[in-house]
């Protein structure tokens, strides 16, 4: 695995490096040693697997409040997505500030997501599937999230937006006073 610093501080993303022969590829996605050199010593207590139908579909963009805040690692197994995520965490050098990269089952990338950090995604093919690892538990009391298209943090998004759930349409935009979590 290859880990590259995104401009976010503590985020990363990940190259998978395939040993590939006649048969196809094998890759590994976790190494206990290698994540601990970024950091990384919180185990794995969730793997959830998510599924999108169309293009343009946003999900997110979600974050748990401490002391319920995760860890996420995001792998896309088909198609593709572009993955967003927002540092959110008060005094850091990187606060408000997005990143997004695509993940896709062809660039074999992963994406790694510090505490305190907001999530979400837009899918870029149909049929899109994600593999989500996450440090803590759904904590559904502990879970806010933020919108897509929040003026104040103005995310690219690659295509216009198709599906929305009525859910994440309706998150509070982010006021001048938030000081971060």
């Amino acid at each position: 695995m290859i880990f590259e610093p995104t401009p976010l501080t503590g985020s990363y993303t990940i190259t998978l490096t395939p040993f590939s022969d006649e048969r196809g590829w094998f890759a590994r996605t976790w190494c206990r040693e290698e994540f601990r050199q970024i950091g990384q010593t919180k185990d794995w207590v969730q793997i959830n697997h998510s599924f999108t139908a169309h293009a343009g579909a946003i999900r997110g963009m979600h974050y748990q409040l401490p002391p319920f805040a995760e860890i996420k690692m995001v792998r896309c197994i088909a198609g593709a997505v572009f993955d967003v995520m927002v540092d959110l965490r008060k005094g850091s050098p990187s606060f408000l500030q997005w990143f997004g990269t695509e993940l896709s089952a062809e660039n074999k990338k992963m994406i790694y997501i510090p505490e305190g950090f907001a999530h979400g995604f837009q899918t870029l093919a149909p049929n899109s599937e994600l593999i989500y690892h996450h440090s803590e538990y759904f904590t559904p009391a502990a879970e806010r999230a933020i919108p897509y298209d929040d003026p104040g943090l103005a995310i690219k998004w690659p295509l216009a937006p198709t599906d929305i759930s009525e859910r994440d349409r309706l998150h509070p935009a982010l006021n001048n006073g938030f000081a971060g979590i």
